[in-house]
């Protein structure tokens, strides 16, 4: 079993050369805020006409589209659940979004992907703890095995700071 290379960075995600970039996206898929709407608008209207396409998703799961004028090949758009205290699920529902893409990478024969910070912008999820149950998903994920590389891809330098402690080193 292969033993892919799991790595955080600071970066804009949509400038990314990766076969996949992840879309936290919310449920209907049309855009929206954030890492979401930056996506929808380096994309171009194509990604936008693709997810009227495909409907909308529900949390946790995910669905993938084509990159169009992205250097990704194919967006994975997850929903990832809103922070409403840790008492309504939300560590499994956060997972299932990381799990799910991964699977999705992997019966498309993906060799790279990279994940945004999922649920922790305008849906509150805390930094910290998102980012121990997304580590903690990839790395339980039996999809992980076909992979190549995996990133982390953060936009805030105190977000890429907690990755690097959680994954032991810079």
């Amino acid at each position: 079993m292969a033993i892919p290379a799991i790595r955080a960075l600071q970066a804009d995600i949509t400038a990314l050369a990766v076969d996949a970039i992840v879309n936290a996206a919310n449920p209907s898929l049309l855009g929206g805020g954030g890492v979401d709407g930056a996506i929808h608008r380096t994309a171009g209207p194509e990604l936008l006409a693709a997810c009227r396409r495909i409907g909308g998703c529900e949390v946790g799961e995910a669905k993938i589209t084509p990159g169009f004028r992205l250097p990704a090949r194919f967006v994975i758009h997850t929903v990832g659940p809103v922070w409403r205290g840790g008492e309504h699920r939300e560590a499994v529902l956060l997972a299932m979004c990381y799990r799910r893409s991964l699977q999705i990478a992997a019966d498309c024969e993906l060799r790279s992907i990279a994940f945004p910070c999922i649920s922790t912008g305008i849906y509150g999820y805390p930094a910290k703890m998102a980012s121990r149950v997304a580590i903690d998903a990839v790395n339980t994920s039996p999809h992980v095995a076909s992979i190549d590389e995996i990133v982390f891809c953060c936009y805030s330098r105190a977000d890429l700071d907690i990755y690097l402690r959680l994954l032991g080193g810079p």
